[in-house]
């Protein structure tokens, strides 16, 4: 028997005008699904059909094969990295967001999808250490710059989720150059009273505060430029082992720089093995 448009289903079983009605009711999307029967979340995000034609630039240079990994989905908004992981095999997924339509509309994309056991919870990137657990992947896409604390969030996920590998992009500024700078800074150059020139290099590390907002968004607070970006994440004890494109990078956990000169030295501090702090 042949459908009408109004009564078809698609192979997930939902009907159409049910799900096109439960897509409008979470309106405005952020992330743009292909969802069947010509029904997109945001036909015309001013991005394009974003973050699809961003994922494929580096959709390569992720495992085709995540069968029994775990993946935590930090900042997920509607799910499209978790349903993309999902796709490739992996077990447990979780996406955490601080914005419940976000998690709503995650929810629906992944039942869209026939990916209902993806887990979404509201939760920060600061409480991650309530989730008790590390995680093969961490998808960390389109955060670090909407963050008050960028550093501190890293050095989070480090300590409690990171398992293996992360995924990370972040919004960047400045050259793509990376200068290769000193293992130590002097205050002065040897013999004189001026600071060191490659303060003022555009290559040297560098975050762009942004005090207002950036592109009419009031929480884009930070923009790296790159070489800061690479020396952020081995900061916080990620060795970068890929980088696609400009603004991503697929990082392994390593150890962290500086622990060895004791707890004040990152965060979190540790304080005393019988738990008061020093």
């Amino acid at each position: 028997m042949t459908m009408t448009s109004a009564t078809a289903r698609d192979h997930r079983g939902i009907e159409a005008e049910d799900l096109r009605a439960r897509v409008e009711a979470l309106a405005p999307w952020f992330q743009n699904f292909h969802l069947g029967h010509g029904i997109q979340t945001a036909p015309d995000h001013f991005l394009g059909d974003y973050p699809a034609f961003k994922f494929r630039g580096f959709a390569d240079a992720l495992p085709d094969d995540l069968t029994g990994k775990s993946v935590l989905d930090i900042g997920c908004n509607a799910g499209f990295y978790s349903i993309e992981m999902k796709r490739r095999g992996a077990g447990r997924v979780l996406g955490i967001d601080s914005d419940d339509r976000y998690l709503d509309q995650a929810r629906l994309a992944s039942e869209a999808f026939g990916f209902p056991d993806i887990e979404y919870r509201n939760l920060s990137v600061y409480d991650i250490g309530s989730l008790g657990e590390k995680f093969d992947w961490v998808i960390f896409m389109g955060v670090l710059y909407h963050l008050r604390h960028p550093l501190l969030a890293l050095d989070l996920i480090r300590e409690h989720v990171a398992g293996e590998m992360m995924l990370f992009q972040t919004m960047q500024q400045g050259t793509d150059a990376v200068l290769q700078v000193p293992s130590d800074h002097p205050f002065h150059v040897p013999g004189t009273h001026r600071p060191p020139d490659y303060f003022d290099n555009p290559a040297y590390p560098k975050m762009h505060f942004i005090e207002r907002s950036f592109a009419d968004d009031w929480t884009n607070w930070w923009a790296p430029n790159a070489a800061c970006s690479q020396a952020m994440l081995r900061a916080a004890g990620f060795a970068i082992e890929a980088n696609p494109e400009p603004e991503v990078y697929v990082c392994r956990v390593t150890p962290v720089p500086y622990e060895e000169f004791g707890p004040a030295a990152v965060y979190p501090a540790k304080g005393n093995e019988g738990g008061e702090s020093a």
